[in-house]
């Protein structure tokens, strides 16, 4: 598992990967960024911290569930590497060059959020890829990638973490508020629809000042925003297909 969180206003951050018994992943991240002198910690590394801060932790076991466990199974028959949840293969699909495939669907969890004086922050853990090579490392933890936090705008990105790593997908949001002077939403839409290859990749963000963005260009992403004036949002489609 793998987790990233960053401090807009500070640009403070903490992330860590490879972990395999810690419950809270993003809690370690957050250690890291508060107790270190570090950004990032990784495998036996990122597991000896996390016993030295006293973190909840579960044998490695506990995280060996059937259905993960039909997963692998079946993404090893299609030799591929998916994202978690993706629909289950059928056994005489052709045999296929391992590649990420599937839809983003609910294999990551981010959060981003704003205070009322301004102040952004962004969070996001995940289980990575079925089938993935062991020592992958995948967006989530990579500053800028799959997490990202400045004073402009809070951005936490799902979908195939490759493809988000080459786009800088939450950095470049940030980056075009920055640089271009565009809206939350105009800059999100452009790197999802012009960044990231189709069916790639969705994020969910913040600005500074409370403007909400949640966009995708995949077949659907899991997502909900809400503000202290009572407004929420719930979806898992394109709006144009919500009841």
């Amino acid at each position: 598992m793998e987790a990233c969180i960053m401090d807009g206003n500070t640009k403070k951050c903490g992330a860590v990967s490879g972990l395999t018994t810690v419950v809270n992943p993003i809690s370690l991240a957050r250690l890291v960024m508060e107790k270190t002198p570090h950004i990032y910690l990784a495998f036996d590394g990122a597991e000896a911290f996390a016993r030295e801060q006293g973190v909840e932790t579960v044998d490695a076991s506990h995280f060996i569930t059937p259905e993960n466990i039909e997963r692998l199974k079946q993404a090893k028959e299609a030799n591929r590497v998916q994202i978690d949840y993706t629909q289950p293969i059928t056994k005489d699909m052709k045999k296929e060059t391992p590649t990420a495939d599937g839809d983003s669907q609910i294999g990551t969890v981010g959060c981003v959020a704003v205070d009322t004086h301004g102040n952004l922050a962004a969070a996001t853990s995940t289980g990575g890829m079925v089938n993935k090579m062991v020592g992958r490392i995948g967006d989530t933890p990579i500053v800028g990638a799959g997490n990202y936090a400045n004073s402009l705008c809070a951005v936490s990105a799902t979908g195939k973490g490759e493809a988000i790593i080459r786009s800088t997908v939450a950095r470049d949001v940030a980056a075009l508020m920055e640089y271009k002077g565009l809206s939350l939403d105009e800059a999100a839409a452009y790197v999802i629809s012009e960044c990231a290859p189709r069916g790639t990749a969705g994020l969910v963000a913040v600005s500074a000042t409370g403007e909400v963005t949640m966009q995708f260009n995949t077949t659907g992403m899991f997502r909900a925003c809400a503000s202290e004036d009572g407004y929420s949002e719930i979806g898992i489609w394109p709006n144009s297909m919500q009841n």
